[in-house]
């Protein structure tokens, strides 16, 4: 055997190198991104040709290009390179904030706002994190990314307010800017460079298995879900600034709503995700953290005027947000069959950007033509909605995914293979892609083997 694989091994210092400034680059990008959600419907309001539609837009048009351009961005790195088009996307990103900061007008910030969603280099970066780590890792790699993103929202959500009273909205776009251009010197300088380009089907999306994915029930509602929830975070985001301040607070004491809600939040759904993965309560769980949403929902449209009930509102829709945000990729993994995770998450991550556009353009409209109320109400209905679809979803398997590499496996013994591998306790399901060198399984980790698998893999010779 060239290569023993060893299963529990660390990280390489490379691996770690890789992993954690490509987790920089995604999380610079997001705080540019997610700094301006809590502020910008307040400052464009002031804007010469504003109106609520596009207000809304303003807030939301990012996800439109996000969506659009995410999956030929991950396409065209596998063919000029993933650092390049990182670069590239990076490169559109800052000249979007500073074409955002330079603008007097809502039409301005429309088009700075769309390029900067231009830059849309999640799959790019997912695809350059599979080229750098073992088979093993890759996972933990990914999630390590994931774990960025969820950081820097909470940061950015604070941060937006405080900044916003000190520098300015144009002052937070030179910001994003500058947070851009770092991320472009860590790309170049600090990630390392990938020796060869290869296809992932654990970190890409896969044209010609689209299909398969889109024919897949729980997977649609999976992607419906994460489209109705980014759906409605952007929708209330557009108006939520402006009622805090039509109540007397001022913007730039937001901060001092935003930070503690969203820590007291998380740290209540700690136990509950606990009993959705350790308890195998998933569905349950899952069901509860939406009715949040619809109870949040419909208190903020019942106590819109008075600050501390919707604070309070605020408060359990942010237990159900931060719930699903947490559960809802975990679902994703379990639900897609090992060798389509990369095209399952494609599917997922469009949904999500396309609902966050959505977003804005409805509570935009609604805003103009009804009212703050409105805007409640109808991010009330749809969580109804996913609610009475996610209530006839499979119950989840419990399964995790492994990647081992198939370099001393030829295709003539990967029969034999796969038959050994399915006898090892924990191994549920395998999946063999030669092309990649690669085989993805699907374990239960509550009562998988390591030790029986570790010595299946130095025997296999």
């Amino acid at each position: 055997m060239d290569r023993i694989q060893d299963i529990t091994s660390p990280m390489t210092a490379m691996e770690k190198r890789a992993t954690f400034s490509l987790a920089s680059i995604f999380g610079l990008r997001m705080l540019g991104l997610f700094m301006l959600l809590p502020v910008l419907s307040l400052f464009a309001e002031g804007l010469q040709d504003a109106t609520p539609l596009l207000i809304g837009m303003a807030v939301s048009i990012y996800g439109l290009t996000q969506a659009l351009l995410q999956i030929p961005f991950g396409l065209l790195s596998d063919r000029f390179g993933r650092k390049k088009i990182i670069i590239i996307g990076l490169i559109l990103f800052a000249a979007g904030s500073v074409v955002a900061a330079l603008s007097t007008t809502i039409y301005g910030i429309l088009v700075g706002r769309a390029l900067q969603g231009g830059g849309a280099i999640a799959a790019a970066i997912m695809a350059l994190v599979a080229d750098l780590t073992q088979e093993v890792h890759r996972t933990k790699a990914m999630a390590t990314i994931g774990g960025s993103i969820g950081l820097s929202f909470g940061v950015a959500m604070t941060m937006g307010p405080v900044l916003a009273a000190q520098i300015g909205i144009h002052g937070i776009f030179w910001l994003t800017a500058a947070l851009a251009i770092l991320a472009i010197f860590i790309v170049i300088f600090i990630v390392p460079s990938s020796e060869r380009l290869s296809t992932h089907c654990d970190a890409e999306l896969i044209p010609t298995e689209f299909s398969r994915v889109i024919r897949d029930l729980d997977l649609l509602r999976l992607d419906y879900g994460i489209f109705v929830l980014h759906l409605i975070l952007t929708a209330i985001f557009v108006v939520l600034p402006l009622q805090f301040r039509d109540n007397g607070i001022l913007p730039d004491q937001h901060w001092l709503i935003y930070l503690p809600v969203l820590l007291t939040s998380m740290a209540a759904i700690i136990p509950f995700v606990i009993i959705a993965e350790k308890k195998r309560k998933m569905k349950p769980v899952f069901l509860a953290a939406i009715a949040c949403l619809i109870i949040g929902c419909i208190g903020m449209a019942m106590f819109v005027q008075q600050s501390y009930l919707l604070i309070f509102f605020l408060w359990v829709f942010f237990a159900g947000f931060n719930l699903l945000e947490a559960t809802l990729p975990s679902l994703i993994s379990k639900t897609a069959p090992a060798d389509l995770k990369g095209t399952a998450m494609g599917a997922y991550s469009s949904s999500q950007f396309m609902g966050a556009f959505l977003g804005g353009v409805c509570a935009g409209w609604l805003y103009g033509e009804w009212g703050m109320q409105a805007v409640f109400i109808f991010a009330a209905l749809l969580s109804a909605s996913w609610f009475a679809i996610a209530s006839k979803m499979s119950q989840p398997r419990y399964l995790a995914n492994l990647l081992l590499s198939l370099e001393a496996v030829d295709q003539h013994s990967g029969q034999q293979f796969s038959e050994q591998l399915l006898s090892v306790t924990g191994v549920k399901e395998v999946k063999l892609h030669f092309e990649e060198q690669t085989a993805y399984l699907k374990v239960d980790n509550s009562i998988l083997d390591k030790q029986q698998l570790q010595q299946f893999l130095i025997q296999w010779k």
